[in-house]
């Protein structure tokens, strides 16, 4: 991977862009292609365009789980709540980015110090009531002057690095960002391709809070298969070892089930033989949680795997992606789409025989 795309994907992850301000992200993409929108935030690239030839949906998610100010207390602390799938115990002490009217305003995730707990708060399960953004005021009137306001936009405060030796990212929103990256170099070496079928990329919103992006998306496109890149958890660091089915750095990640979707077995297959057959290495994965985009283009009668790339800690503040499960994860698209050809495609049920 080039220093270029290193980088690239480096301002993925450090893009502010909780669900409903994706904004930043869609600016990344459009300084390479033209760009399309929705009042969703929802982000269209199209290539090809040919009239006749079946459409590829290639989606990768582009807001990030955050959080939203409920209040400002007396004290000049701030209530709020959590945008997407949060584990309260996993942000306490989180260095947090706050997107006021004024700019952004710093802050720390704080809870009740050990030394001034109860007895009754000791060893007790977390909760979003326990917790406050601390931006270092002691006064309401304090934190009001600094442009907070209920309603803002909350992000961890964490800059992406690569860590060359390991040939590891270390940053914040891999959870789709990665994904986005993928997509984004995807499209990029596609667009000078003859390819067999129309492609659409789309950066979509709101995935974190319900897939509301791309049920608003699909009332603009209508793709007849579909590739999901998903910022997957890895579970190398707590699986026991004969379980593990997304390790980092082993490979990209193919969901064969999750609680959203069975993933379209001919379709899969065919992913399958094209990651043996250009020696990409991949890991199949059942899951009885989690869900992605997937969930809702199949019931839109859209074919539609998911290519994983396994991010460890996710939905946390920071964690980590291998440079190789990205490589790998942009072949193995790019190598679907250009071999659809249309015996592909009649035997997925796209074209008729």
């Amino acid at each position: 991977m080039s220093n270029d795309f290193q980088k690239t994907v480096i301002k993925f992850s450090n893009a502010f862009g909780p669900s409903g301000m994706e904004e930043e992200v869609q600016s990344i993409v459009k300084e390479h292609f033209t760009i399309e929108t929705d009042t969703i935030q929802n982000t269209f690239v199209f290539l090809n365009e040919k009239e006749g030839l079946p459409t590829l949906l290639l989606d990768a998610h582009a807001d990030e789980v955050g959080f939203m100010v409920q209040s400002i207390l007396e004290n000049g602390r701030l209530s709020f709540l959590p945008i997407g799938g949060w584990d309260p115990s996993n942000i306490v002490s989180c260095p947090v980015k706050i997107k006021t009217k004024k700019g952004f305003v710093s802050g720390i995730v704080a809870s009740i110090p050990p030394h001034f707990m109860r007895e009754d708060q000791k060893g007790r399960k977390i909760d979003f009531d326990d917790l406050v953004i601390d931006v270092g005021t002691s006064y309401k009137e304090e934190s009001i002057a600094l442009g907070i306001e209920p309603g803002d936009f909350i992000v961890p405060d964490v800059q992406c690095d690569y860590i060359p030796s390991l040939q590891v990212f270390k940053g914040k929103a891999f959870d789709c960002r990665i994904g986005c990256a993928a997509l984004f170099e995807t499209l990029k070496i596609l667009e000078n391709k003859e390819l067999p079928v129309n492609v659409i990329g789309l950066f979509s919103a709101q995935e974190e809070v319900g897939e509301r992006g791309i049920e608003c998306a699909l009332q603009k496109i209508h793709p007849q298969l579909a590739i999901c890149f998903e910022g997957c958890p890895s579970d190398d660091t707590f699986e026991a070892k004969d379980k593990i089915q997304s390790a980092m750095a082993k490979g990209v990640m193919l969901r064969a089930m999750d609680r959203s979707m069975i993933t379209h077995p001919k379709w899969q297959r065919y992913a399958l033989e094209t990651a043996k057959k250009y020696d990409i290495p991949y890991q199949v994965a059942v899951r009885k949680g989690g869900g992605t985009n997937g969930g809702i283009l199949h019931v839109h009668d859209i074919p539609t795997i998911v290519i994983g790339i396994p991010v460890r800690y996710a939905h946390a503040s920071v964690g980590f992606c291998s440079e190789k499960d990205l490589e790998g994860a942009i072949e193995l698209a790019c190598q679907i789409a250009l071999s659809l050809d249309r015996k592909a495609l009649q035997a997925l049920g796209v074209l008729p025989d």
